[in-house]
């Protein structure tokens, strides 16, 4: 029998951890996994950082921006490939609310691999717009 997963707030989350998640998930393909300096600003300037953890290894991560009051944005959500299917991202974003306060609305930028999964968990798609990073 498998252990459960556990969910907590971890502002301290170590940039290793952080980086194992990425890359355990599509989400490496995406992120600056092999720049630990950037990693570390990543996680040290969010707001909220929510992990899944089974047998304290990490199996997920949520890593958003909120002013507390009205908006949230999810930067970052991974969950290990072999973990997925399992309700776990969509746990990960509902304590990711939780925490930012019902009263935010949540927003996010899905993965290609992943736009097909928030409409089925009961997120609706919002148009979006934004300038690129220059790296």
């Amino acid at each position: 029998m498998s252990s459960p997963v556990r969910y907590a707030s971890e502002p301290g989350l170590s940039v290793e951890d952080f980086a194992k998640a990425l890359k355990s998930s599509t989400l490496a393909e995406r992120r600056p996994v092999d720049d630990i300096a950037r990693l570390d600003v990543m996680l040290r300037q969010a707001d909220i950082i929510i992990t899944a953890r089974v047998d304290n290894n990490i199996v997920g991560v949520s890593r958003a921006i909120t002013d507390y009051a009205f908006c949230c944005y999810l930067s970052d959500l991974a969950v290990d490939i072999k973990f997925q299917k399992q309700g776990i991202g969509k746990k990960l974003i509902e304590e990711t609310h939780k925490k930012a306060g019902l009263k935010t609305s949540l927003y996010l930028v899905a993965a290609p691999a992943a736009v097909d999964y928030y409409p089925k968990i009961g997120m609706p798609s919002y148009p979006c717009f934004g300038i690129p990073r220059s790296q």
